[in-house]
């Protein structure tokens, strides 16, 4: 076997069917467009979810549901979190920069702290937002919060 003998699988290669070529070609006069309407000009593109001129799905389910443009999301951290995170990194007081080198947080979140787990360290926070149960679990311990809104 040399590389001149080598052949693409039979059928795998079909050849270039040139429209709108004269009659002779097979596909020359409409040049495979039919007769006349949007379909047969240059430049025709359907509107995405078009339907032949039935109503479209998206015009026919009803409109629902609201985004409240002025939301603040908060990035939720949690007690049992920051537990772990001054039992690993031995941390007395936590703010966004610790929060961001230990992966707790990206650089443009705001921090809430929730209460779930259990806090045995105490601990000064700075975050943007507390609950009431992480405010009430942290003063408990003789931690204290530092409330950066």
């Amino acid at each position: 076997m040399k590389l001149s003998d080598l052949k693409p699988a039979y059928g795998s290669v079909k050849t270039n069917y040139r429209r709108g070529r004269g009659q002779g070609s097979g596909g020359g006069g409409t040049a495979t467009r039919g007769h006349k309407g949007a379909q047969s000009r240059s430049g025709h593109s359907k509107k995405v979810g078009f339907e032949g001129g039935q109503m479209p799905l998206q015009r026919r389910l009803p409109k629902f549901g609201f985004k409240n443009v002025n939301r603040i999301n908060y990035n939720g951290i949690n007690l049992d979190a920051i537990q772990k995170l001054v039992d690993t990194a031995k941390v007395t007081e936590i703010n966004f920069d610790v929060l961001v080198a230990n992966g707790l947080a990206h650089k443009n979140d705001l921090i809430k702290i929730m209460g779930r787990g259990t806090l045995t360290a105490s601990v000064k926070i700075t975050a943007h937002a507390f609950t009431a149960t992480a405010k009430k679990a942290i003063e408990e311990k003789g931690g204290t919060i530092n409330d950066t809104k």
